[in-house]
């Protein structure tokens, strides 16, 4: 298991020509098959059989070591810390996802939902130079993570109606939101909060069926866009090297994301039970191999 994850080269194979012994690398875990349509046209990230390092295929990152194809392996540099990497795969969903939207600087943005993937999208907007950034989150301790990441307006849905409040704040809707829940309620907040023409993108990946009234769409000329992890096969070092460049100049910060550090012996105790706790505050708990 585990496909988000960075190490660093121990040994490669006769045919690697561009990475070296040493290199420190993050591991892009898209598995596509090459040769669907999807694939010919280079959306390798959407392939007719889509799979990732560490969940469908292959070790992940909590094996001890990995072996994976040359292109699976995107070099960190030297502005990188090789534990940041472990972070590269979530921040580029992130990037993945602003950039599917169409955001424009200046544009005002409504996030619906600040986990981990949420938090990515909030760095990746505020990077792309978006305006006011809204956050629409029941967690206070997920709020208060959004706003370490660039939010400008935090509001709890429990108590707050967040439709009402931010199209009254925004002169009728924000220009751009995302559903980053996976909730029906999120998602119908998430199009009614956007002005008419105003886009949607839905990032979040869905256990149920959701309602909606599809007329909160035509009426305002409004568009829903799905987006799906990152750019991956052959492309896998254009939106992971962008994330880390990003990451190398400081215009995406991994410290919010990062609540513990463990060794690979406490991934279950300390790792996954804390991380399913209803009542957890953690986001990021970064895994370290044996010494």
């Amino acid at each position: 298991m585990g496909h988000e994850y960075s190490g660093v080269i121990t040994d490669v194979g006769e045919s690697v020509t561009d990475l070296e012994v040493g290199d420190a690398v993050a591991i892009n875990p898209i598995l596509s098959c090459g040769e669907c349509r999807q694939c010919r046209e280079g959306n390798y990230h959407i392939c007719d059989s889509i799979g990732f390092l560490g969940l469908s295929g292959g070790n992940g990152g909590f094996a001890q070591s990995v072996v994976v194809d040359e292109h699976h392996a995107v070099p960190l540099g030297d502005d990188v810390p090789v534990e940041y990497g472990a972070l590269v795969e979530p921040l580029s969903v992130g990037l993945h996802a602003v950039r599917r939207s169409g955001l424009q600087a200046g544009d005002s943005v409504a996030v619906f939902g600040s986990g981990p993937i949420g938090l990515a999208v909030i760095q990746a907007a505020r990077a792309a130079g978006a305006g006011t950034i809204y956050v629409s989150e029941p967690r206070q301790a997920r709020r208060e993570r959004a706003a370490d990441c660039g939010a400008d307006v935090l509001v709890d849905p429990s108590s707050t109606d967040a439709v009402e409040y931010i199209t009254s704040n925004t002169d009728g809707g924000v220009d751009v939101s995302f559903e980053v829940a996976g909730v029906e309620a999120s998602f119908n907040d998430a199009v009614q909060s956007t002005r008419p023409s105003g886009t949607t993108t839905v990032v979040s990946i869905w256990e149920e069926e959701a309602s909606t009234h599809l007329n909160n769409v035509v009426l305002g000329e409004r568009t829903v866009t799905g987006t799906l992890a990152y750019l991956g096969g052959p492309r896998s070092d254009e939106e992971y090297g962008m994330v880390i460049e990003m990451l190398g100049d400081g215009r995406l910060d991994p410290d919010p994301f990062i609540t513990d550090r463990i060794g690979l012996d406490e991934l279950v105790d300390e790792g996954f039970e804390r991380l399913i706790d209803p009542e957890s505050d953690h986001v990021k708990i970064l895994v370290k191999p044996n010494e």
